[in-house]
């Protein structure tokens, strides 16, 4: 294993940020593949045989997150955000757009759109990386913007994409 171990980091490359790993990986599923399991607010991309590149994140709050299947449907370098209905009812001061790149915009540096209503696996801002880690958002998939860049570089549109609680 530890040799298998040393070749998926000699292929995915030695600058991997200490937030992310590659880990032994349990389940049938082929390389390419995200899995979020809510439970363990962890998000892994199957690289390979019994392998995944293993990145904490932030999952939907208690009554917002989400389970099933989905596939990444977009790709987006500094997205502009529009808060969603059910986030404006609860914060009705938001603008109705933030820009992209805005040290407000909850998007971060990359967002991954999903093929499911308003949901979206995206970076985060400065003020928001503690919640990594915790059940916080209105049902988007949270990550560390190094992590996001990372994933976003690593994955096509047409993705499959597995959350599990």
């Amino acid at each position: 294993m530890r040799v298998a171990l040393a070749i998926v980091f000699s292929v995915l490359g030695a600058g991997v940020a200490q937030a992310r790993e590659v880990v032994p990986f349990r389940g049938d599923y082929p390389a390419g593949v995200i899995i979020i399991k809510q439970s363990e607010r962890r998000l892994y991309l199957t690289v390979g045989p019994g392998l995944a590149i293993r990145y904490p994140v932030a999952v939907g709050k208690a009554g917002k997150a989400w389970s099933g299947t989905a596939r990444v449907d977009g790709k987006y370098v500094q997205p502009a955000w529009s808060p969603p209905a059910s986030v404006r009812r609860d914060n009705p001061r938001l603008p109705d757009v933030i820009p992209g790149g805005a040290p407000n915009n909850p998007m971060g540096a990359r967002a991954l759109t999903l093929d499911r209503e308003e949901i979206a696996i995206h970076g985060t801002t400065q003020s928001m990386r503690a919640s990594i880690g915790t059940a916080a958002s209105y049902g988007c998939i949270r990550m560390l913007d190094e992590d996001v860049i990372d994933l976003f570089a690593r994955v096509s549109v047409g993705t499959p994409v597995l959350a599990i609680r």
